[in-house]
């Protein structure tokens, strides 16, 4: 069964396959299905809203079941932000945003700089049924970057003693937010085709 995932972004194509391939399902991004698909509006107030608005887009677009994902870091001193704009948070790329969030931090101790990833995930089928989950992992935010692995905010976020940049890609995979939705979303999509055999 192919599944369009609303996506360029390979690194993200590549985990989606490791996890639902088993159930049957080939994950192709829009350019495979030779489709175009445009940039949708996160007008949502969280993960949930806008990674459904994106495979609702993508599901219309393509006629294909679709999948899509939204996530970010949440760090509680900060409530929550950077939240649903964790991509856009400085107004530039992910070093800017590290930048930032280091000066927003400044120096509070380590009690104070927890947070946690979230990773929201949404499948849309053509016949109009909706299922989304979300995943998220507890951590804290170091007071500089270490590591060269991972991206976005992996630098800065401790699980445990080391930095998502500083495991190796297959130790993050079995912990990430992405990673436990992923999990989630397979159990659900199991039963559903199941149910449509």
């Amino acid at each position: 069964m192919i599944f369009l995932i609303a996506t360029q972004n390979q690194h993200k194509k590549k985990e989606f396959d490791r996890i639902l391939a088993p159930l049957g399902i080939e994950i192709k991004t829009a350019g495979e299905l030779g489709l175009s698909l445009p940039d949708v509006d996160e007008t949502g107030t969280t993960f949930q809203e806008n990674a459904l608005l994106k495979a609702r887009s993508g599901c219309l677009i393509s006629g294909q079941p679709t999948l899509a994902d939204d996530s970010g870091l949440c760090v509680d001193a900060l409530g929550g932000a950077p939240g649903i704009y964790s991509a856009r948070y400085s107004g530039g790329d992910d070093e800017a945003n590290n930048d930032k969030l280091l000066a927003e931090l400044g120096d509070r101790p380590v009690a104070e700089r927890t947070a946690h990833y979230a990773c929201a995930i949404a499948a849309v089928f053509p016949d109009g049924r909706e299922f989304v989950v979300l995943g998220t992992v507890e951590g804290h935010i170091g007071f500089s970057r270490r590591g060269t692995g991972g991206f976005g905010y992996d630098p800065l976020f401790y699980y445990g003693d080391k930095t998502y940049a500083e495991v190796p890609p297959e130790e993050k995979d079995k912990t990430s937010h992405r990673s436990v939705a992923l999990h989630q979303m397979a159990e659900l999509l199991k039963e559903e085709i199941k149910n449509d055999q």
